[in-house]
């Protein structure tokens, strides 16, 4: 059950997979390396899970703020994210541009250079504490730690904004301000009788066209200085109702 015995197994099996991978002549028996490739994502991916377990552990205030993932389109949250981060990075230091400029991957390099240097350390760090004594994360342990996650951080938000427009500051005001107007209309249906409690509770179906049908209401006729005012341009509105300015006009 200990962290760091997970760590060392987790450790263990990514060391046998590259070792076999390195082994491998990918020209002669490329069925074999796709295999031996899918078995590293996936023990890359449980070693950085038992990595992340072990800093909620052993840094839980002091891990890098995390906050910049509510730029992210939403596509990319998914469980894997690091995993991709992790094989971006090795791709970059290994020369290939994956889904970027090549001038974009070149300015990103150091950044993935570190990061693999510092997962390297982490690894090492680690595994030696686990054969030492595996109860304890001792000062050197959690430098190591706080590094790591910080350069992680950096890399992820570097990596995902050269590829994708991330949200700005106004846009993730303006669909908080969605949230809230589709909130106040939910209040505002119930105490009129459109809904009840219960509905909601038992999550009714007919709600997921309901409520959002009620909110473009609510923001039109109800709330028009709010996030859907049309005396705003197109350009000033969320991008979740933009792009059906004219639309909303007509509704109106």
């Amino acid at each position: 059950p200990r962290l760091l015995s997970q760590f060392f197994f987790a450790d263990e099996r990514v060391t046998r997979v590259v070792a076999e991978i390195n082994g491998l002549d990918a020209d002669l028996d490329p069925q074999q390396y796709l295999v031996l490739l899918n078995q590293l994502h996936l023990s890359q991916a449980h070693l950085l899970a038992v990595l992340e377990r072990i800093m909620e552990e052993c840094i839980p205030t002091q891990r890098h703020s995390r906050d910049y993932l509510v730029k992210f389109p939403e596509e990319l949250l998914v469980d894997n994210l690091g995993n991709h981060m992790l094989f971006a990075a090795e791709c970059l230091l290994a020369g290939t541009f994956l889904e970027m400029e090549e001038s974009d991957g070149a300015q990103l390099r150091p950044q993935a250079r570190n990061l693999l240097c510092s997962l390297e350390l982490v690894r090492t760090v680690l595994r030696e504490q686990s054969l030492s004594q595996p109860n304890s994360y001792p000062e050197p342990v959690r430098t190591v730690l706080i590094q790591f996650d910080r350069l992680f951080a950096e890399f992820e938000l570097s990596y995902v904004s050269s590829l994708v427009a991330v949200k700005s500051p106004d846009e993730i005001y303006r669909q908080q301000e969605i949230i809230v107007l589709f909130c106040e209309t939910v209040e505002r249906a119930l105490h009129l009788g459109y809904l009840t409690q219960e509905m909601i509770d038992g999550y009714e179906p007919l709600l997921m066209f309901t409520i959002p049908r009620l909110a473009i209401i609510s923001g039109l006729l109800i709330y028009p200085e709010g996030p859907l005012s049309l005396e705003r341009s197109p350009e000033e509105m969320s991008r979740v109702f933009s792009p059906f300015y004219n639309l909303l006009k007509k509704i109106r």
